[in-house]
């Protein structure tokens, strides 16, 4: 899935590293940089 620059991403949930839920929708209204990383022993 790719977006645009300058459109909305699309409201996700996912787990940090501490295994809470974070929802993007807990942030809106706030400015928010997301990093993702692959997964320990995985290729990318």
């Amino acid at each position: 899935m790719s977006i645009e620059v300058g459109k909305k991403a699309p409201d996700f949930k996912l787990f940090d590293t501490q295994e809470r839920e974070v929802k993007l929708e807990d942030f809106r209204g706030s400015k928010l940089v997301l990093f993702f990383y692959p997964k320990a022993n995985t290729s990318g």
